[in-house]
């Protein structure tokens, strides 16, 4: 638990320090700081509950099998190269 603290408060400081470096302006800074940590868990929400959606499982099965070729077909150029892996 106090990992999760230390890094909660760690994403704090470096929103706040990053918004203030952006901006210049210490309430822009604050609210961003306190906004985008609550935007984020309710899209943490949505993500979690659609990742095992049916849609999405078969767009990674997808994506898997583009990279398995795409993976294939570099290892058989470098095969006909005769470069080593």
């Amino acid at each position: 638990m106090a990992k999760t603290a230390t890094f909660g408060v760690m994403h704090l400081v470096t929103s706040f320090t990053v918004t203030y470096a952006l901006t210049g302006s210490v309430s822009i800074a604050g609210i961003v700081t306190f906004v985008e940590p609550l935007v984020n868990t309710v899209m943490h929400y949505f993500f979690d509950k659609y990742w095992d959606h049916p849609k999405v499982e078969a767009a990674r099965g997808v994506i898997a099998r583009v990279r398995g070729r795409r993976a294939q077909a570099t290892e058989q150029n470098r095969d006909e190269l005769g470069q080593p892996a």
